[in-house]
């Protein structure tokens, strides 16, 4: 499906994250995989290679420009472009009311979800193939704002317009834009999220890959614009 691709997926080395790198895997993508620490990537970066793909990893701060140009300057030289970019990575932050909410942290937040995809998009862009597609994460609480959900939920808001700008931006140079909510995973994040939840309630990641597979291939050619909710996706 994804044979010869270059994949791009930040936030790599755990949850979803790595999930989607071992899964763009064993469809036969080149993987440029990505976290703030190189340790934690390595077993990613093995296990994908053991399923047949090249894999670039790099260590990288996705809210720091100067990282993510390193990032994105090495990616586009090992493989000479960029199809798939994957903006993955994200912090949650605290669980507190705005009122209480450290201002250090927000910034934090905000950085990581909202900063960290416009630098990363800004400067894979001029590397990206026609025929290319971009897949932001978004989330339940980017869509309706709730109590003690603080910067998330405004960084995925903002995610939601970036998303449309651009979109509406790269639709003439072949790029496609779409944003994907992944839903309720047991992952360390939801159970960060929710403490009292039971995780063995909610799919793993590996479970919920489909819709990525599908925004990331030809399939999708000309589908941009769009917001997919993971869980419910079902190819036309």
């Amino acid at each position: 499906m994804l044979e010869g691709k270059v994949a791009l997926i930040t936030g790599a080395s755990q949850g979803l994250g790595k999930a989607l790198a071992l899964a763009f895997a064993k469809e036969g993508a080149k993987l440029a995989i990505n976290a703030r620490s190189e340790d934690s990537l390595r077993p990613v970066a093995e296990e994908a290679e053991n399923a047949g793909a090249e894999v670039l990893a790099i260590a990288a701060d996705v809210s720091k420009r100067e990282d993510v140009e390193r990032l994105i300057d090495e990616a586009a030289g090992r493989f000479g472009g960029i199809d798939v970019l994957i903006n993955n990575a994200g912090l949650l932050g605290p669980r507190v009311a705005i009122e209480e909410y450290p201002e250090d942290e927000w910034r934090k937040v905000i950085d990581a979800n909202l900063t960290g995809p416009f630098l990363v998009a800004k400067a894979a862009i001029p590397h990206m193939r026609e025929g290319g597609s971009i897949i932001n994460l978004v989330s339940g609480v980017s869509v309706e704002g709730r109590p003690e959900w603080g910067a998330y939920s405004v960084s995925k808001f903002g995610v939601e317009g970036l998303t449309q700008i651009l979109a509406a931006e790269l639709k003439e140079r072949g790029i496609r834009v779409n944003a994907v909510d992944p839903g309720g995973m047991r992952t360390s994040m939801r159970a960060n999220a929710y403490p009292q939840e039971d995780p063995m309630t909610r799919i793993t990641p590996e479970e919920n890959v489909g819709v990525f597979l599908y925004l990331a291939s030809d399939e999708s050619r000309g589908i941009t614009g769009q917001r997919f909710k993971a869980q419910e996706f079902q190819k036309a």
